[in-house]
């Protein structure tokens, strides 16, 4: 997909996660957002994944580790065409499907997710399979900064390094905020890069709302060969809503009526702006 299709679909997705945030008055709002972009170049730009081959055994993998941002996950699935987009309208609602957390019941979803801390290790486990089948098949995860307190994924980080698993990414979703407070304060995570390369893994920094360095960075795995490949994803979160950047209880938090026409004024400001430089 051309760099100005993928800009235009960001924005309008992101009035889309609004959108199925408010009508169900539940949400993680600002980690949606922030992944919002990664997720746009995985699926339109670098996976072999589609609702036609997705119970081939040579698609692409992608499991959405840091699973309560499901909502950003749901509009880029409708999107392609997984499931009706107007099944959103059920999100969170009375026996829908459409809950808080990826579960394998939708189309397009690999896994169920949202205990933080196991989708690196499941994507581990799959990129292994994939090598001792000499399959082509990539594996993507997104992993938030806040879950790197867990373990297993440390373990799993041994385990794909250990197995020179360079059909594996990960990703980190690196807003640098999590429920409470900014991860400085709860849980630190730095020299996150040197940390990274001392278990083996080859460490790539990115703007992680930049769709161009996004796309020439995912399209260009793996960074080393015979190593698995750590994006550090530099995010905003709240990205693209002035009220919502960088603020924590957005988190998890739902707009107001007042609020969600402000951010979609501002979204709609956004692709005028887009439209004007595109002429």
């Amino acid at each position: 997909m051309h760099l100005k299709e993928l800009k235009r679909k960001s924005i309008e997705n992101r009035k889309k996660v609004l959108k199925y945030i408010y009508n169900a008055k539940a949400g993680h709002t600002g980690g949606s957002l922030s992944i919002l972009d990664i997720l746009n170049v995985l699926y339109n730009n670098v996976m072999n994944v589609s609702p036609e081959n997705f119970h081939s055994n040579n698609r692409d993998r992608f499991i959405q580790s840091k699973g309560h941002c499901v909502e950003a996950l749901y509009v880029v699935l409708a999107d392609k065409g997984f499931f009706p987009e107007e099944d959103l309208l059920t999100m969170c609602q009375y026996k829908s499907p459409y809950i808080g957390h990826p579960t394998k019941s939708i189309p397009g979803i690999e896994q169920n997710t949202g205990g933080l801390g196991h989708g690196l290790p499941i994507c581990a486990g799959t990129a292994l399979a994939a090598k001792k089948d000499n399959s082509p098949v990539k594996v993507f995860t997104v992993l938030g900064d806040g879950e790197m307190a867990e373990g297993s994924n440390w373990e799993a980080m041994m385990f794909a390094a250990h197995y020179k698993l360079d059909n594996l990414c990960a990703i980190l979703d690196y807003n640098k905020l999590q429920i409470t407070a900014p991860n400085a304060e709860v849980m630190g995570l730095e020299p996150i890069d040197q940390k990274l390369a001392a278990f083996g893994w080859a460490v790539k920094h990115v703007d992680g709302h930049n769709l161009e360095e996004l796309s020439n960075t995912f399209n260009n795995l793996p960074v080393i060969k015979g190593k698995p490949t750590f994006i550090i994803a530099h995010t905003t979160k709240g990205k693209g809503i002035s009220y919502m950047e960088n603020v924590i209880k957005w988190h998890h938090g739902v707009p107001s009526k007042e609020q969600y026409e402000l951010a979609m004024q501002e979204l709609d400001h956004q692709l005028h702006e887009l439209e004007t430089v595109l002429k």
